[in-house]
């Protein structure tokens, strides 16, 4: 729909495809390879060059015999390892096991084969320490590039998918823009989970006027709302002290709906994501796939599905997911097909004025674009289906059209597809995680390498900086880029 909407590109002579330069990424070593028999009198004329690049794969094992000193006094002097030497593998060892497992996709099994035929002598368990051990460098600044990406970024593209962790089903959700991606997996599926994950990494709890604004907007009553704002307290520094203080105030014994406790619970991690300064002026975009058709809207709280779990702050919805409903709409006459294309054909040119509006917004073409907007969607069709499904994304006006306050954000979640597509594939490679640990690292590392993607950094030369291997390029934290929205140079 996206490219369907787009203007015709002029058209291109066609001229035979070339290989082009080759430019290698590492030094050129010049060698002269000298002519044989050349007959006496003949006159030189230089070099012809002939590019050829290599790559050299073998195994070496170094003892480091270290000093060792007693003084007088009775301590021992210990010469130290070379920097990056931590363990008994390498870092050069250590990057190329991280690069072929998250980068290349590999399995462990096999990991452990390809280590073998090379020559070193390595264990699969081994293999997995070198994946999981030591590692809380790169889950520290996995978060920071989530932190810093919450704070600077004008919107947040997010989705999820199914993950497989301890033997158990679980989500793992991406949350990303064009500056970077970062993944976390959960057990649940619901709209608190996907707010404890916007607190990156925090564990507070906070009432302030965010948390009260979104009570009122999942339909906390009033008296209870007061409850909340007469106690002097407004920071909860965990979980537990948290429900000790719903417990205190009654909370937790009520039986009505929505569950009191759980709106509230979500308004203090909510007023915490905006106390850290976290999404304070952001846009969050999620798709609309998942909703089943319902009979009435669900009010301000959205519609059972992914935007019901997503629908948080400032919410906007995704064009793509939206118009793909009517299209997989099944039709049984002419007359519903005629009245199915029909729509189909004003909607791609109601998007084709949005990405118009985009490029060069106004106050005149906005209050256009809404009014026909009705006009397209309070439309009777006689397709009775149609009909309740164009009711039904007319009730999302609002987050379908936050484009044109916010020319900023993409009209859809195409980004966020091609980003959950790495944790897709992974999944499929190696099925899920048995260990927190492991699955804080998968993630992780999943993170920085889409990252590194997106900033124009080469993985190998990333982990080569993080490890210390001899003659690393020099690559400050990712969230300074994020920060600053600049690419490594």
């Amino acid at each position: 729909m996206d490219k369907a909407t787009g203007p015709a590109k002029p058209a291109k002579k066609e001229r035979p495809r070339r290989r082009g330069r080759v430019t290698p990424r590492v030094s050129i070593d010049d060698l002269v390879v000298k002519a044989t028999a050349v007959p006496e009198g003949s006159c030189f004329k230089g070099h012809e060059p002939f590019l050829v690049q290599d790559l050299v794969i073998s195994a070496s094992a170094t003892r480091y015999l270290r000093e060792r000193w007693v003084t007088p006094d009775g301590h021992t002097i210990l010469a130290p390892l070379p920097e990056g030497v931590d363990s008994h593998f390498g870092p050069e060892l250590r990057r190329f096991v991280l690069m072929q497992y998250h980068q290349g996709q590999s399995t462990l099994p096999r990991l452990a084969g390809l280590l073998h035929s090379v020559g070193v002598s390595v264990s699969k368990r081994q293999v997995q320490r070198l994946l999981t051990d030591k590692q809380e460098g790169f889950v520290n600044e996995a978060r920071a590039v989530l932190r810093a990406g919450l704070e600077t970024s004008p919107y947040v593209s997010v989705d999820d998918t199914g993950a497989r962790h301890a033997g158990k089903n679980g989500f793992c959700t991406q949350i990303g823009n064009d500056w970077f991606t970062w993944f976390g997996t959960r057990a649940t599926k619901s709209r608190l989970s996907f707010l404890d994950l916007l607190r990156a990494g925090h564990t507070d709890y906070v009432l302030n006027d965010a948390a009260y604004g979104h009570m009122r907007k999942h339909a906390l009553s009033a008296p209870l709302i007061a409850r909340l704002m007469a106690e002097p307290q407004t920071r909860f520094a965990d979980e537990a002290v948290w429900l000790a203080h719903l417990d205190r105030l009654g909370f937790t014994a009520l039986t009505v709906t929505p569950d009191p406790a759980r709106v509230a619970t979500e308004g203090a991690v909510w007023g915490s994501v905006r106390s850290h300064q976290f999404l304070c002026d952001a846009v969050v975009l999620s798709d609309d796939a998942g909703r089943d058709l319902p009979k009435v809207p669900s009010g301000k709280a959205g519609w059972n599905g992914k935007a019901r779990e997503f629908n948080v702050g400032r919410h906007a919805l995704c064009w793509i997911h939206a118009e793909r409903l009517v299209h997989k709409l099944d039709t049984f006459t002419d007359q519903q097909r005629v009245a199915q294309a029909r729509v189909r054909g004003l909607i791609w040119n109601f998007y084709a004025s949005l990405k118009a509006c985009q490029l060069n917004p106004g106050r005149r073409r906005s209050n256009a674009l809404r009014a026909r907007f009705d006009r397209i969607f309070l439309r009777r069709t006689g397709f009775v289906t149609l009909d309740r499904l164009l009711t039904r994304l007319h009730a999302n006006k609002a987050e379908l059209l936050t484009v044109l306050d916010r020319p900023e954000i993409p009209l859809h979640t195409n980004g966020s597809e091609n980003d959950i597509r790495r944790h897709v594939t992974r999944r499929k490679v190696s099925g899920g995680t048995r260990s927190d640990v492991g699955r804080d690292c998968r993630d992780a590392f999943l993170s920085l390498a889409k990252t590194c993607d997106k900033l124009g950094t080469a993985v190998w030369d990333y982990l080569g900086s993080r490890l210390k291997v001899a003659g690393h390029a020099l690559i400050e934290p990712l969230d300074h880029y994020v920060r600053a929205r600049i690419r490594p140079a």
